[in-house]
């Protein structure tokens, strides 16, 4: 097992307005795409001069904006039972995972309420 990537993560409906916060703050865009169906509408990496990096992603499915840690991993499987075995719950429901061509993941939250979206790149 192993951690390939670990940064913040915003969820927020104010999409265009939070990258350019970051902006002011010294990030810059370093890759956007289109999110994920029905989820997320839009993604945004961005990274300051120092290497720290934040995800920004556009959605309205969430009563207010969520933050979160993305937790990049090599085996997605043995980290979900990982953090399922520690009192984590999946936020869209017991066992579901997103299976997009790029990547597999899961949000979870855990016992105390701070969330997590555990993700698995797919190498073609």
């Amino acid at each position: 097992m192993k951690i390939t990537g670990f940064n913040p993560t915003i969820i927020t409906s104010d999409y265009e307005n939070s990258i350019k916060i970051f902006e002011a703050l010294g990030f810059k865009v370093t890759h956007q795409k289109d999110g994920i169906e029905g989820l997320i509408e839009a993604s945004t990496r961005m990274k300051n001069p120092d290497g720290f990096v934040i995800d920004v992603n556009k959605s309205d499915k969430f009563p207010r904006d969520v933050s979160l840690l993305r937790i990049n991993v090599d085996n997605l499987d043995e980290y979900y039972q990982l953090f399922m075995d520690k009192g984590f719950k999946n936020v869209m429901g017991d066992g579901f995972i997103i299976e997009e061509p790029y990547f597999r993941g899961a949000h979870l939250v855990s016992p105390s309420g701070f969330g997590i979206m555990l993700m698995q790149h797919i190498k073609k």
